[in-house]
């Protein structure tokens, strides 16, 4: 899949320098989207995706939350985290800083999909095509988790908000577009941007049960 550029804010809040202004100088602290090993591979306006790496023994800066984030997760330092999905929304209102750090012995990695909006309320906005529940929803962001056995396919799919598929069991899927546009995903923590302007299925290619964490931004 193709990545877009890293984007970085250019400015920080004035929550931001309140914060910082009660802390020691001797500490640096930087806004999430600009902290290093918090890495912007996705933005789409407000919306950002972080592909969050942690190898074992290293520490993170301390860094300011101020925005709406969605947390899926592909690994701890203790194994495979299955693409647990949980959220934190009172960053939106009220300003946090900390560090994160990794005892090891393995990879500490989170994709984290921040909204810098206000959100939007209400479940009208709801995508087409997906059987169930989401297994989280509130103002900002919306999850659903499939998963299909060998062989079996997803019913089509259409989106109103924009948002990331990422697969996070061992596997093989495709997905195909309603343009026409094939992609495939094989790795745990691959993932691949959908705008909700395009349908599309997924099918599971390989040998096992696969899932995929569908989340949204939404806006």
């Amino acid at each position: 899949m193709v990545f877009s550029k890293v984007f970085k804010s250019v400015a920080l809040s004035i929550v931001f320098t309140a914060v910082v202004g009660c802390m020691s100088s001797t500490n640096r602290v930087v806004h999430l989207l600009d902290e290093p090993r918090h890495r912007t591979v996705f933005q789409d306006g407000s919306l950002y995706l972080l592909d969050v790496q942690l190898n074992p023994g290293d520490e993170s800066l301390e860094h300011l939350h101020d925005q709406a984030i969605l947390l899926t997760r592909i690994s701890s330092a203790r194994g495979p985290q299955n693409g647990d999905v949980s959220a934190i929304t009172d960053y939106a209102s009220q300003a946090f800083v900390h560090k994160i750090n990794n005892s090891g012995p393995g990879l500490l990695r989170i994709l984290a999909f921040v909204n810098g909006g206000q959100g939007k309320p209400g479940t009208i906005d709801r995508p087409e095509g997906m059987n169930g529940a989401p297994q989280l929803e509130n103002q900002w962001f919306r999850s659903y988790r499939v998963e299909l056995e060998p062989g079996q396919s997803s019913p089509l799919v259409r989106h109103s908000m924009p948002g990331f598929l990422a697969q996070v069991t061992p596997g093989v899927v495709h997905i195909s577009r309603e343009d026409g546009v094939k992609e495939e995903l094989d790795r745990v923590g691959d993932w691949v941007w959908q705008n909700g302007d395009l349908a599309y299925t997924l099918k599971n290619v390989g040998n096992q049960s696969i899932a995929i964490v569908v989340n949204e931004g939404r806006r």
